[in-house]
């Protein structure tokens, strides 16, 4: 695996894909300017190194040229997470791009104009992944959660750097510490799955029982199993038609000796709203007219034996509908017993948006090993899929 640490920059121009897709105020103002922070250090490594630096990116799902999507908007926060005056080209191709990038001097970055202006981005197209490649001498890709796309930008760019291409920083780690779970865990590894619906989380799921010696399963899901195996849950979300499905995994579980542990209590409202009249009920026998929306106390005390217990942890999903304050104890306690394993020495892995917005949103961030950068490429990355834009480095 090629990483930074395999090239000298020194008066070389590095090409890099960042994923620089952050949310905009009405504005045109940065609101979370993480994804940019989180590819400074690369940028800094290939500064240091004696390179220059030329960035691309996408920025929303424009249709064709649109002001509103234009990468010029996010130049100021860009220069001032960076610490050099970003320059800007008006188009990731053509004229502007190549007279930018030719009169780039050492120690000064680039970005490019957003790339899926452009179809040929996201339909992979060869040409231009050339005029692209033509811009730079190394190509480094450091966007983790644009990797599980075919783009031009992310996998067929790559082709035009047979031996000049590497992961960045943070690329690099996201790779590491996927593979901390999946590949070279410490035992016992845990992984806690939440969320709505059996059916995004079921490959995942069928991918990791060979991987992990406990499953944690929270969040609306759990109504599907306890439904699958008679209980009776009131008026919660559940899959009718992925009954049978929660039954043959709790049966492939039990078969890999993995010891699956579900809620035996919940918090249970009225209404989906956080002025509901809640009470803490059974988990198999949640009254008519009511619905679980939170994991309950004698269900915490289970789950936080199980994480103090764990030496690798994999958090995906919330345990509740943590966006509602009446319903995110479930999901902040779970986080802070991960916390405690972690502080303790275990690894623990973060990724998935909702799992990440609620580290994030209860202060928990700097408290787990590894916060993933990446939602839908983690959950492929999990499901035992090979990423495009990961194979195209390591081709």
């Amino acid at each position: 695996m090629k990483t930074l640490a395999d090239f000298n920059f020194k008066d070389k121009k590095a090409l890099i894909r960042v994923d620089f897709n952050v949310p905009l105020d009405e504005n045109f103002h940065v609101t979370d300017a993480t994804r940019i922070e989180a590819a400074k250090p690369t940028i800094d490594k290939i500064l240091a190194d004696g390179g220059s630096v030329i960035l691309m990116s996408h920025l929303g799902r424009p249709k064709g040229v649109e002001a509103k999507y234009s990468l010029k908007h996010i130049l100021s926060t860009a220069s001032e997470i960076l610490g050099v005056s970003v320059k800007f080209a008006e188009n990731c191709i053509g004229e502007p791009a190549k007279t930018a990038a030719a009169n780039l001097k050492v120690g000064e970055v680039l970005l490019l104009e957003n790339l899926r202006f452009h179809n040929e981005e996201e339909a992979g197209d060869v040409a231009f992944s050339k005029e692209l490649a033509s811009l730079g001498d190394i190509y480094v890709n450091d966007a983790f959660g644009t990797a599980h796309r075919a783009h031009a930008s992310t996998t067929i760019i790559a082709q035009f750097f047979p031996d000049h291409k590497c992961f960045g920083m943070l690329l690099a780690r996201e790779i590491e510490s996927l593979n901390r779970v999946l590949k070279n865990s410490e035992k016992p590894v845990t992984a806690v799955l939440g969320g709505s619906k059996v059916s995004s989380k079921i490959t995942v799921i069928e991918n990791i029982l060979d991987k992990v010696n406990h499953m944690i399963i929270g969040g609306g899901m759990t109504f599907t199993f306890v439904k699958a195996l008679g209980g009776k849950i009131g008026d919660s979300i559940c899959e009718d038609d992925k009954q049978e499905l929660a039954l043959e995994i709790l049966r492939l579980a039990k078969e890999k000796g993995v010891q699956i542990h579900i809620p035996v209590d919940v918090i249970a409202a009225d209404a989906f709203s956080n002025d509901a009249k809640t009470q803490i009920v059974d988990v198999n026998n949640i009254p008519d007219g009511w619905q679980g929306l939170d994991a309950g106390p004698k269900s915490l005390e289970n789950f936080k034996k199980v994480i103090l217990e764990s030496k690798t942890i994999l958090w995906n999903g919330p345990l509740g509908v943590f966006e509602m304050p009446s319903f995110a104890k479930g999901t902040i306690e779970l986080g802070n017993y991960i916390a405690e394993a972690t502080a303790n020495g275990a690894f623990s892995l973060v990724g998935g948006g909702d799992s990440v917005s609620a580290v994030k949103q209860f202060g928990l961030e700097e408290k787990m090993s590894y916060v993933s950068t990446g939602g839908g490429a983690m959950l492929e990355m999990l499901e035992g899929r090979t990423l495009p834009g990961i194979a195209a480095i390591l081709d």
